[in-house]
């Protein structure tokens, strides 16, 4: 059943491999932001990390310099 916005995109074999969703339609979506900020989580993971207390000092040194 095709929902308006939402687009799939198959491979040469017929299998979903992509699917295009429509911000203007769908951009403000809880569920969907929800699930983008996982995907963008998942990207960092393993990353670089540091303490509280150095986003901390970070933050207050930027708001300095704002001033």
């Amino acid at each position: 059943m095709p929902i308006a916005g939402i687009k799939y995109e198959k491979n040469v074999h017929g299998v979903a491999t992509h699917v295009r969703i429509d911000l203007k339609r769908y951009g403000k979506n809880e569920l969907l932001e929800d699930f983008l900020d996982g995907m963008e989580a998942e990207n960092l993971r393993g990353g670089e990390t540091i303490t509280l207390e150095e986003l901390k000092k970070h933050m207050d040194e930027r708001l300095k310099k704002n001033v």
